[in-house]
């Protein structure tokens, strides 16, 4: 990796920062510039626009949950194994760090504003989604879980879970947010074994 390159990566993951207090739509070249101590010239050197700086922005928050979230999951063994530590993974990076939330945040400035960001954000929920459907059709292959419930609607519900603890902890900042998600989850999860 040349300098370029990692003077680049230095000031997406300061942008990833930012981004998580201000909103990746308040997140400007101008911003930046200021968090970081580099001229705005320099940075539009890297970005090029607005926009741009935006989805580079996306696109590392992503690599950090897939890396923190996603991949641990994947290695762990296929069926409720594999869905727990997704979960585990996933409430411990949305209690952790910027782009743990960053995506929900973004969901909400971006849902009415059609363009290129909007655009990734739908492709980067949707590939989450798809993810969470194929742990639980593994589950099902499995014999852990029953098929009555689409794989869809798990990971509706579970995304719901999810969802509910960033409202819980983020906005109202509720002491029992952790607990009322393992809760949550767990009687998501009893109603789904085939033993249940």
């Amino acid at each position: 990796m040349g300098k370029g390159d990692e003077t680049r990566q230095v000031v997406i993951d300061r942008a990833v920062e930012i981004a998580g207090r201000l909103g990746v739509a308040g997140l400007t070249i101008g911003s930046l510039a200021a968090a970081t101590e580099m001229s705005k010239s320099g940075l539009f050197a890297h970005f090029r626009s607005k926009e741009a700086l935006q989805l580079a922005v996306l696109a590392r928050a992503r690599e950090s949950f897939v890396d923190e979230v996603v991949r641990p999951a994947l290695a762990t063994t296929r069926g409720e194994p594999r869905v727990r530590e997704l979960f585990e993974r996933w409430l411990a990076t949305s209690q952790a760090s910027a782009a743990g939330c960053l995506f929900v945040s973004a969901a909400t400035e971006f849902d009415d504003d059609p363009g290129a960001v909007r655009d990734q954000l739908v492709r980067d929920h949707r590939d989450l989604v798809d993810s969470i459907t194929q742990m639980y059709r593994a589950g099902v292959q499995e014999g852990q879980f029953r098929d009555h419930l689409s794989p869809e609607q798990f990971a509706h519900d579970l995304y719901g879970v999810m969802l509910g603890h960033f409202h819980a902890h983020r906005l109202l900042r509720d002491p029992d947010a952790e607990r009322r998600t393992r809760d949550a989850f767990e009687r998501l999860l009893a109603g789904l074994r085939t033993d249940a």
